[in-house]
């Protein structure tokens, strides 16, 4: 049996989401950022095994090894394929940890299944509350910012993404000294990998907005960012979410970019296991 669990299916063919789990003790669930794979927990994978937790990644669908629809790319159904995970793993008093895109599985699942699964959550390099400009969100960003980043990744999408890697590590400061050009190659070569339907229609998904979901989590909550992130500024996002999340703890890597979970990997490290303890 291969480890794949099947969340549904698109016309003759199955979606099967690829996951790894190991260790034994506390289970921890790893959610990735786009456009990257589970494998982009490689060292916290190794520090969470270290402290005594059981570790399960899993592929966002169309990305990594998971299958490639054409279908199911916004949150309802990313959240929908966590549970999907959970229940067919049986894991229960679990600790969700997002990255990025994945924070947002994190604050959707608890808005649509609560925390009856859930022991803690840590959402790091965080999306929410809501990223777009309104009459009630000043803070957010234009939508036409979205509006043409869909535009680069449908005109040359590796082109686009080789681009949005650098910045993803702020590589013109952090290059050669927090992160190599075999990461920034190894990461371009999943996210090349990706569905092409998928990459880009998870702009969309990007965009919705969280701030029904939050009131939702009532368990303790970690929130870890770069203060340097060029991706996701602090500022609009994870400064905002703190605030409306009880309790929520806030702690930022000064200098960070987004790709902390590499760059700034022994802090995350230390925060995540101590956290989770």
């Amino acid at each position: 049996m291969s480890n794949t669990i099947t969340v549904g299916k698109e016309n003759s063919a199955s979606i099967d989401l690829y996951y790894e789990d190991h260790g034994a003790g506390s289970p921890v669930v790893l959610l990735h950022g786009w456009p990257l794979s589970g494998a982009s927990w490689e060292k916290q994978t190794a520090a969470l095994l270290a402290a005594g937790h059981r570790v399960i990644t899993y592929d966002r669908r169309g990305f990594g090894r998971s299958s490639k629809p054409s279908i199911g790319y916004n949150y309802d159904t990313f959240a929908a394929d966590l549970d999907a995970v959970l229940t067919a793993l049986n894991l229960t008093n679990v600790n969700l940890v997002g990255f990025s895109m994945g924070s947002g599985e994190v604050t959707r699942y608890i808005g649509k299944y609560g925390t009856k699964r859930v022991r803690k959550a840590v959402l790091i390099g965080t999306l929410g509350p809501y990223l777009v400009k309104a009459a009630d969100n000043p803070e957010g960003v234009d939508v036409s910012v979205f509006a043409g980043i869909k535009g680069a990744i449908a005109a040359d999408r590796p082109a686009f993404l080789i681009e949005f890697l650098r910045n993803f590590y702020n590589f013109d400061v952090t290059g050669g000294k927090l992160v190599s050009e075999r990461v920034l190659e190894d990461n371009f070569n999943v996210a090349t990998g990706a569905s092409a339907i998928g990459t880009l229609a998870c702009v969309d998904a990007w965009i919705e907005d969280f701030r029904e979901d939050l009131p939702r989590n009532d368990v303790p909550t970690l929130i870890l960012h770069g203060d340097a992130d060029r991706i996701l500024p602090p500022d609009a996002t994870s400064r905002r979410q703190a605030k409306m999340i009880k309790g929520a703890k806030l702690v930022e890597l000064p200098g960070g970019p987004h790709g902390v979970l590499w760059t700034h990997a022994s802090q995350i490290n230390s925060e995540l296991v101590s956290f989770l303890a």
